[in-house]
This record gives structure tokens, C-alpha cells and sequence, in this order.
């Protein structure tokens, strides 16, 4: 399987005219994934080969401005950029408890409406990952305004045997999250291939010369 890995943005707290914010994009199979969407990974894509329309796959690590403050822009330019009618499937983003919300109300508030799809899947964490005024803030509370029920995804609890945060399992990838400690919730991702079966081309060999012989074995 072909992979590669584009770093969009290494710079922290604000991107600069020659390094942009934290994001970085990890391409198999046709699919972007895209990790982190700091301040600007929209204009970092556009100058790379990437394109945005190929995203599926959101992850954010934690919500500092300078890890998601692009999120909204991105999502609005692929729609723009997707035409009226739509008929991908939904593109899926994971992070923190609160970016379901914050990705809603911007929605909400500049009157968004976008054209294709899109659920949050939030990691709840534990008490041990920031210090305990921090996480208080960030504690997820059901109110009467939150998202539409049809828009939201999985609210995933960490697996106390695993030590991790279990986000896909297809037949290709496994992808898990783990706990990492910071000022705020903060997660760091893992993306394992599952292994495939080789083929083997038998005619190809006949033709070569090669011959094949099972092992034997001795009585």
C-alpha cells in the first residue's frame, strides 16, 4: 500500500509567512487524513499537491486555537468547492469533548450550511490528563441547544485495559487514540495497517522457470 505524510504546518501558537500551524496530512489509497488544522492549513493545501476534497478523515489532538482554529474555513472551502450536489459520504472528525459543539455554533452563527455531511466523534478524557482546573472547563455538558442528534457520532470512553481510545477498525487500518498530558485534554493518535496476505503470480513463475517444491518431510 503507497503512504505519505505532508506536514502543512509545524509552527505553535500562530503560523507565520514561512511555517504554518500545526497540520499535516497522511495520503493512502486516493484518502487524505488530515491531523491537526491550525490557522491557515487551508492556504498550506492549496500550495501543496493535496486536495482538500480527498479529506475523510479529521483528527485533532486538542483544542488550543492553534491545532483547530482552521477547521471551520477548511470545511467551508471543500463545500464551496464540492459544487450543490453532494453525494459523498460523511466526512468523519475526532477530537476532544467541546469540538462538536464549537464546530456546530460557528456553523450556527455565520449562517453555514454545508453542502456535503460530517460527524464529530469525541473523546471523553480522563481526570489525569491536565491539571484539575483546566478540565473542569472543558466538561461536556447536554444542553437544550446542542447539535441536531442526525449530525453527531460516537462519544468514545478510554478502554481501561487497552490504555487507549479505540476510532477505527476496518479492514485495512486500525487507528487508536492515547491519553498525553497537557494544559488541556490532549490526545495522540496511532495509524496501524493491518496485514494483508501477499499474491502470488503462479503463472508468472511458470513462465520464469521457477519451480516450487513443499517442504518435506522426514518420518
Amino acid at each position: 500500500m503507497s503512504m505519505d505524510v505532508t506536514f502543512l504546518g509545524t509552527g505553535a501558537a500562530y503560523p507565520s509567512p514561512t511555517r504554518g500551524a500545526s497540520a499535516l496530512v497522511l495520503r493512502c489509497e486516493g484518502e487524505c487524513w488530515l491531523f491537526d488544522c491550525g490557522e491557515g492549513t487551508q492556504t498550506q493545501l492549496m500550495k501543496s499537491q493535496l486536495k482538500a476534497g480527498r479529506i475523510t478523515k479529521i483528527f485533532i489532538t486538542h483544542l488550543h486555537g492553534d491545532h483547530f482554529f482552521g477547521l471551520p474555513g477548511l470545511l467551508c472551502t471543500i463545500s464551496l468547492q464540492s459544487g450543490s450536489t453532494v453525494t459523498k459520504q460523511p466526512i468523519e472528525i475526532y477530537g476532544p469533548v467541546g469540538l462538536r459543539d464549537f464546530i456546530w455554533q460557528t456553523m450556527e452563527l455565520s449562517h453555514t450550511e454545508l453542502v456535503f455531511p460530517y460527524v464529530v466523534h469525541e473523546l471523553v478524557p480522563t481526570a489525569d490528563q491536565c491539571p484539575t482546573e483546566e478540565l473542569k472547563e472543558f466538561v461536556h455538558v447536554n444542553r437544550a441547544d446542542s447539535p441536531p442528534k442526525d449530525g453527531q457520532g460516537r462519544t468514545i470512553l478510554l478502554d481501561s485495559e487497552e490504555n487507549s481510545y479505540l476510532l477505527v477498525d476496518d479492514e485495512q487500518f486500525v487507528v487508536k487514540a492515547f491519553r498525553l498530558f497537557h494544559r488541556i485534554p490532549s490526545f495522540g493518535f496511532s495509524v496501524m495497517e493491518k496485514k494483508r496476505p501477499g499474491k502470488l503470480n503462479a503463472q508468472k513463475l511458470k513462465d520464469l522457470g521457477e519451480c516450487f517444491f513443499p517442504p518435506s518431510h522426514q518420518s
